[in-house]
């Protein structure tokens, strides 16, 4: 059975390493270029073939609501950043393609926040990076009844 205070204390340190880290790098994004939130739809986007992704695909990477994810696309496709459209296979939900303008800014920020996350990584070696996406990811799975 596992250790409540342990369990306890390895969930207040990963909450607080995952705040500090993202303070840390958080200086990458700006409101006038991309915002952190733009900069997350346009990674998913931009992953996607032809840089286009189902809104869908788009709202489940986010860690914001749905209504959230449908405003700050629109106020995006009003900046230029991305265009939006139909589904044409499915006649309830909308493409979201990335515009040249909204990938050439998501590759400038991309680079440098690339570099931050290396740099601040960088604390820990490939062993242990390895190890941590590979706890991390064990976390993110759902249990059996839950």
């Amino acid at each position: 059975m596992t250790d409540r205070r342990l369990a306890i204390d390895a969930w207040e340190s990963l909450f607080r390493a995952q705040h500090e880290i993202f303070d840390d790098i958080n200086d990458d994004f700006h409101e006038n270029t991309l915002s952190q939130a733009e900069y997350d739809v346009l990674l998913t986007v931009t992953r996607g073939d032809d840089m286009t992704a189902r809104l869908r695909d788009v709202t489940a990477n986010m860690l914001i609501s749905q209504p959230s994810v449908s405003r700050l696309v629109d106020r995006m496709a009003a900046r230029g950043l991305i265009a939006k459209c139909a589904d044409p296979d499915d006649g309830r939900g909308s493409l979201v393609r990335a515009t040249d303008a909204g990938a050439a800014a998501f590759r400038r920020i991309a680079s440098a926040h690339g570099r931050a996350i290396a740099e601040r990584m960088s604390l820990l070696s490939d062993d242990e990076l390895a190890q941590l996406r590979d706890l991390t990811a064990k976390l993110r799975k759902k249990q059996p009844g839950c």
